[in-house]
């Protein structure tokens, strides 16, 4: 309980030296809270959506107008549900916020939930709305073709939900949202949750927006192409749109860039520092795109919590995303650490 001031007398440097120190400190999960108490397990927490998804996959080349043959299946989706599969995949502490109905589909979503290893401790039940389902339609390469999603449960999780989470929140090591929440929840959580480290995924080109007033309080940003083109209103098709668009980003407040480029692998910029990067080697089989975007995201933030290098963080987050790309569910259960581990160390940086 000794005082900044006492700290900084001890020391022999200024108190807002010492104020800088503990913010970091807190930021990182080292410091859990007030009475500067060390934190024996740092944890992230995750916060959007959670839902049941059914992919359609054509045997052949998609038709439009027809009717395909195919297969159907359903797997637990969710941009922050699937980020939190992933860290708990790789051993991470990760507990989620999200909202389930009290239905077949949520029950199912919560056992697989724990199944995974996910802490659903401050998952929240809402009895009266549906668990959130998402209907997409892949083409034959295994990308996404069109998609339908019913979230409205979603909207259920704002600011007054939230706040009985705001002690754990601000003993997290690492907050991580999807753009799924409402505006005011994502008002409320960035500026609450101001002083700590922020990743955010955008999730859509029609969410991606939502983000945008908010940018200022977030340390890291990721999003697809055509996700970071409908939050900018500036093109990123080539590097050098790319350095234009992260300048935009950067001077909005935003510490990290991430933009997924599909097989021309990851534009990223820190401000110091960009490039284009992706993993060389054997190419994997594609079964299904719409879940590598989160897994990469999880990979990156497993690098933050071990404090590793950018480099190494997205060397590491892109093996990450390759394992997943080979599986048909949206999080593969065959993530983890030492399968992503393979991956990174049989394939090289390119």
């Amino acid at each position: 309980m000794i005082s900044q001031l006492a700290i900084a007398s001890k020391l022999g440097i200024s108190r807002s030296a010492v104020a800088g120190h503990i913010m970091k400190l807190t930021n990182k999960g080292i410091i859990k809270g007030r009475g500067y108490v060390v934190s024996d397990t740092p944890f992230v927490a995750v916060i959007g959506g959670a839902n049941m998804d059914i992919h359609g996959i054509p045997a052949n080349s998609l038709r439009r107008h027809d009717s395909n043959p195919g297969t159907v299946h359903t797997s637990p989706g969710g941009v922050a549900r699937n980020i939190a599969e992933n860290l708990a995949r790789l051993g991470a502490d990760c507990r989620l916020i999200s909202a389930v109905g009290n239905d077949q589909h949520g029950q199912l979503l919560l056992q697989q939930c724990r199944d995974a290893g996910i802490d659903l401790q401050h998952v929240q039940h809402i009895d009266s709305a549906q668990t959130s389902t998402y209907l997409s339609v892949l083409d034959g390469s295994g990308d996404m073709h069109v998609a339908i999603n019913d979230m409205a449960i979603i909207e259920e999780l704002g600011p007054e939900r939230l706040r009985a989470q705001e002690a754990m929140l601000k003993q997290a090591a690492l907050i991580i949202l999807d753009t799924n929440l409402r505006d005011d929840a994502l008002a409320w959580l960035t500026n609450t949750l101001a002083e700590q480290t922020l990743f955010v995924d955008t999730v859509s080109t029609t969410k991606a927006r939502k983000i945008k007033p908010y940018l200022n309080a977030i340390h890291t940003l990721k999003a697809s192409r055509i996700e970071a083109e409908a939050l900018t209103g500036l093109r990123a098709g080539t590097q050098t749109e790319c350095r234009k668009l992260a300048t935009w980003v950067h001077k909005h407040g935003v510490a990290r860039l991430f933009v997924t480029l599909g097989d021309r692998g990851v534009f990223y910029s820190t401000g110091d520092a960009q490039g284009l990067e992706k993993l060389c080697g054997e190419k994997r089989a594609i079964r299904n795109a719409g879940g590598a975007g989160d897994a990469f995201l999880a990979g990156v933030a497993y690098g933050w919590l071990k404090d590793w290098s950018l480099m190494n963080s997205m060397h590491f987050a892109l093996a990450a995303a390759a394992v997943t790309l080979s599986d048909k569910a949206s999080s593969s259960p065959a993530v983890s650490l030492a399968a992503v581990n393979r991956v990174y160390k049989r394939q090289h940086a390119c």
